[in-house]
């Protein structure tokens, strides 16, 4: 909004009743609630509402900022038929990479290292039990359409699976609006470095570098740091070509963080 306002651009906020009273509201040019009637979390997850306000208020574009939306291919296939653009990826890389699963056949398809997980969210918890076992102890469950550290639990012990399982499904139902979930071994203190990449509509592809984001809370990056200290040379090469191969794969427009995760044992590191 700071940066909209700089540049002698109208904004608006949407926010829902929960959010009546937040920074946003008020540092907007307008404001307006949505999803009237419902929770704090679906209110933001009303695309159609959303759009329809869109139009309504002669928005030009929207930016999804993070969560909820921001990688769902549905809002920005919305705006493409409501006229409107979206700041952000095209429907159909979110439909590509939005879902990780997809995003890990993608990096192998690119001869980009991934952690042994499974190729596909799990489904029942006797099917995934056994998935489980496959991959073996310590492993992580994760969302497969979301991010931000939600829908994530480690688990440590075989008999604390089925209930770690079930919270990561209801928390990513809640978050994302989607309970996929998949798996992956767990690496302990692993260093979670990122490259980002930057594409443009012309073929244009370039990173900027990596950061180390290491030091989180509940799966969720307190500090980053750019450069990575300490990641050796050869590592940092192989990452920012990882992920520019990766870009150029999926055909990537746009800003993104390519995420990899690096073995403090063995300096291996994976793609995530």
């Amino acid at each position: 909004m700071r940066a909209a306002t700089e540049l002698g651009l109208r904004t608006v906020a949407i926010y829902s009743k929960e959010d009546r009273l937040s920074l946003h509201r008020f540092k907007a040019d307008e404001a307006y609630q949505i999803g009237e009637g419902k929770g704090p979390v679906q209110a933001y997850l009303d695309v159609d509402g959303i759009v329809a306000l869109a139009k309504e208020k002669g928005i030009d574009a929207i930016h999804p900022g993070y969560g909820f939306l921001s990688e769902n291919p549905a809002l920005p296939s919305a705006c493409e038929r409501a006229g409107i653009t979206f700041v952000g990826p095209s429907a159909r890389l979110l439909e590509l990479l939005g879902d990780k699963t997809a995003a890990r056949a993608l990096a192998q398809k690119a001869g980009i290292p991934v952690v042994p997980g499974t190729e596909k969210p799990v489904t029942s918890a006797e099917k995934a039990t056994a998935l489980a076992d496959k991959i073996g102890l310590p492993l992580i469950i994760k969302a497969a359409f979301g991010g931000g550290g939600r829908g994530m639990r480690v688990v440590e012990r075989r008999s604390d699976f089925v209930a770690r399982l079930e919270e990561a499904r209801r928390e990513a139902e809640g978050a994302f609006g989607n309970d996929a979930v998949f798996l992956e071994r767990y690496i302990r203190r692993a260093r979670h470095v990122e490259v980002q990449i930057l594409g443009d509509r012309h073929g244009n592809l370039l990173h900027l570098h990596e950061r180390d984001c290491s030091v989180q809370r509940r799966h969720q990056k307190v500090v980053e740091v750019a450069p990575a200290v300490g990641l050796a040379n050869s590592i940092r090469r192989d990452l920012a070509d990882a992920a520019l191969r990766l870009g150029r794969a999926a055909g990537y427009e746009n800003a993104a963080t390519v995420e990899s995760l690096v073995d403090p044992q063995t300096d291996d590191w994976y793609f995530i």
